[in-house]
């Protein structure tokens, strides 16, 4: 059983990792240089594509995990990803939070930024889900 959960792992990252990576090495980057401070638009594409390449991550996750939990059928399979996405959108806005509370960041321009970046991470999320097949 070890050995399958090992594999599942390494499958999983080897193939979708460098989806959720590439959005938040990006994401970095522009907090960095200050991207968003000078083009706010841009946290737009950002959280979509963020949402897209984390339901992409879970997409693979799950569809790898049948070698070890048997079958999942793919609606199951589709809910599940866009579930754990919108799970993940909510904590990534948490974290945004904190930074500004405890760290003086100022990554979150009110209510309606969150409302907004949520909407938008689970939109994309909807856009992978209905259009992605998978292997």
């Amino acid at each position: 059983m070890q050995n399958k959960f090992i594999k599942w792992i390494v499958t999983t990252l080897k193939e979708s990792a460098w989806a959720p990576l590439s959005v938040v090495i990006f994401y970095f980057v522009g907090l960095a240089f200050h991207l968003f401070d000078m083009y706010p638009p841009l946290d737009i594409p950002t959280h979509f594509m963020g949402g897209v390449a984390i339901t992409y991550f879970y997409r693979s996750a799950i569809r790898q995990s049948q070698s070890i939990v048997g079958d999942i059928p793919l609606s199951i399979q589709v809910i599940f990803a866009f579930t754990c996405t919108g799970t993940t959108t909510v904590l990534w806005e948490f974290y945004e939070n904190i930074m500004d509370r405890f760290f003086g960041f100022h990554m979150v321009r009110g209510l309606e930024d969150t409302i907004v970046d949520l909407i938008l991470g689970l939109s994309g999320a909807l856009v992978l889900s209905v259009s992605y097949r998978g292997r």
